[in-house]
């Protein structure tokens, strides 16, 4: 049991650096999606999607970063790993995202084919890909950010941002 403890805590504090990213940013997407919606009067779900959406895109990064050719190009400039980084994460997500939507149209039709056909036919497609656009930014930006801290070191982003050494456990 506490073998199994000790494993929890290290996968939560690897997802959560991730988590508290994302989950920031989709609360700055989904409330300016409120903001543009209030005008039309059309509610909107709360802010449980934007933790839940970070909980999963968190997961996804955990995973993909165990993939062994994720880091490719670590003695390039760091433009090389951000980008490939990127674009991993990118359809990691696009893909998770497209069976996440497979499958509640699995539970409503009899097979595969036609669960997809339905998915094609009734996903609002703009709404999707302004997701996956702006995960593709979002992502950018925490490949940059991880690659600094891989390249520059923990301590010296915490000492040049905040003024402080880190805490090492």
């Amino acid at each position: 049991m506490k073998k199994l403890f000790k494993l929890f805590k290290h996968e939560f504090k690897l997802v959560l650096p991730t988590t508290i990213f994302f989950f920031i940013a989709f609360i700055l997407i989904a409330t300016t999606q409120r903001l543009i919606l209030r005008e039309y009067h059309v509610p909107l779900t709360g802010y449980a999607a934007a933790l839940i959406g970070a909980l999963i895109v968190g997961k996804v990064v955990l995973i993909v970063d165990k993939l062994h050719f994720i880091n490719k190009f670590p003695e390039h400039p760091l433009i090389y790993n951000i980008t490939w980084k990127s674009t991993i994460y990118f359809f990691a997500t696009l893909m998770f995202r497209y069976v996440e939507h497979l499958i509640s149209f699995l539970r409503k039709h009899d097979n595969f084919v036609e669960a997809n056909q339905h998915l094609w036919n009734e996903i609002i497609w703009p709404h999707f890909w302004l997701i996956q656009m702006w995960l593709a930014v979002l992502f950018f930006l925490y490949s940059t950010i991880r690659e600094l801290i891989r390249v520059i070191g923990k301590e010296e982003i915490l000492l040049m941002f905040f003024g402080m050494q880190g805490h090492s456990n």
